[in-house]
């Protein structure tokens, strides 16, 4: 059975942990395949339970579902730890949750790294969350990069903790004057932690491609959004990263032709956290509306998201870079009680009109939206659940926007509920 890569088609918060949910007992693998702790998954269960999750896939939830935190990603090995605790306390199994060998773990020193340099790039800063992500990449890259499965040998993690610190150290005191790490006891401390992660650890390459090549349906899922990619987003204000669908293939080991289906996330508006050009960004009473609306705060880091109306031409930007087959639609009922719901379906830059992305930073940073309006609707649609039930209002706002974005919009959010959506076609 083909997998299914889940993406977020804008600047990520789109809602992915709904989508994952939604797919319930079919998928037997839920596969975290990029990013750390500085992004999160929101799930709301049967009961009415919220669950925020950060580092652990959204199939911790789904029974019979095995939680894969797959080689792309970047682990906090104290994060991880206090998350699973957390899920536990509340009745969770977390003994189900397997961890790559070869995801790279973040060090304090990552973390230290992360605070003084963006602190230092005052407000020229990119808008990082400051837990070391960016600074693990770095050396993940640079191949100097601490991974799980030195939790195993000891010897191995003392040697390359130590020749990292060495560096690290020379940065911090010498360029931003702050305390040298003891690099004795970050060895220490990350043993001690590691302890409770070594029943985790797995080849999670070799287990999802046995499981592929047994039948069974696997779910690949990113965090942060297309926007946020490091090559495909709008870089520098980017993660360090590829959520986008071609990041699945290698976050997890599973080739490319064994991935048949790419779902992307959209909002029926559109929000983005920390800096960068935002074209359709409202500074206004219909912006603060989205936000209150829409709960619109960061599951992980609890800042408040900047929020502007549906922009069509990163939507349809996504379709393309990710390849995506079908669209899940979210939030739909935040925009009830709006007179007019604008779209931007263009862009105006100094006097030019562009449909697509332009190619340069400056060109973006310059783009003005061109709206196009869309009459709005009162009724509360939380109930719907099928398309015909929707007001007509809101059944051409999604017409409209499955037209211009150029994937069909297969699901279509209409409440926090794990049960209100409208399915117009079935995801798998």
């Amino acid at each position: 059975m083909p997998a299914i890569v889940l993406i977020g088609a804008q600047w990520g918060d789109e809602g992915k942990g709904k989508a994952t949910d939604l797919l319930g007992g079919k998928v037997k693998y839920v596969v975290r395949y990029q990013g750390g702790n500085n992004a999160g998954h929101t799930v709301v269960t049967p009961d009415g339970e919220k669950f925020a999750l950060h580092l652990i896939p959204s199939g911790i939830l789904t029974p019979g579902c095995t939680p894969v935190i797959g080689n792309g990603v970047v682990v906090d090995p104290h994060v991880l730890v206090d998350e699973m605790a957390g899920l536990a306390a509340r009745g969770v199994d977390v003994a189900q949750i397997k961890l790559s060998a070869d995801a790279h773990l973040i060090m304090p020193y990552h973390v230290a790294m992360d605070k003084v340099s963006e602190r230092y790039l005052g407000n020229a800063k990119i808008g990082t969350t400051g837990r070391g992500i960016g600074p693990c990449y770095q050396d993940k890259i640079a191949r100097i990069g601490v991974r799980v499965q030195d939790l195993l040998d000891p010897s191995i993690l003392a040697q390359k903790v130590e020749a990292a610190i060495e560096l690290k150290n020379q940065i911090l005191v010498k360029i931003y004057n702050r305390k040298a790490l003891d690099p004795q006891q970050v060895i220490d401390e990350t043993l001690e932690v590691g302890e409770k992660l070594k029943p985790l650890i797995a080849d999670t390459r070799l287990m999802l491609n046995v499981a592929h090549e047994s039948g069974e349906l696997i779910l690949l899922e990113g965090s942060q959004g297309t926007l946020l990619d490091v090559d495909h987003g709008t870089y520098p204000f980017v993660t360090s990263s590829s959520p986008t669908a071609g990041g699945a293939a290698s976050g997890s080991g599973l080739g490319p032709n064994r991935i048949d289906t790419i779902i992307g996330i959209l909002k029926a508006y559109t929000t983005r956290v920390g800096s960068g050009p935002f074209p359709t960004e409202l500074f206004d009473d219909k912006g603060e509306y989205l936000r209150k609306q829409g709960g619109e705060y960061g599951v992980t880091t609890g800042r408040t998201r900047r929020c502007g109306w549906f922009d069509a031409v990163i939507a349809r930007y996504a379709a393309r870079v990710n390849g995506i087959t079908d669209f899940f639609l979210t939030k739909l009922d935040v925009l009830s009680g709006l007179d007019t719901v604008p779209i931007c379906v263009g862009y105006d830059i100094d006097g030019k009109r562009y449909d697509d992305m332009p190619m340069t930073q400056t060109d973006f940073h310059h783009a003005k939206p061109i709206y196009e309006e869309m009459p709005g609707w009162f009724e509360d649609i939380t109930h719907c659940r099928t398309f015909g039930e929707l007001p007509q209002a809101a059944q051409d706002y999604v017409n409209r926007l499955e037209e211009l974005s150029g994937a069909q919009v297969s699901v279509i959010g209409v409440g926090p509920g794990r049960e209100e959506n409208v399915v117009v076609r079935d995801l798998a």
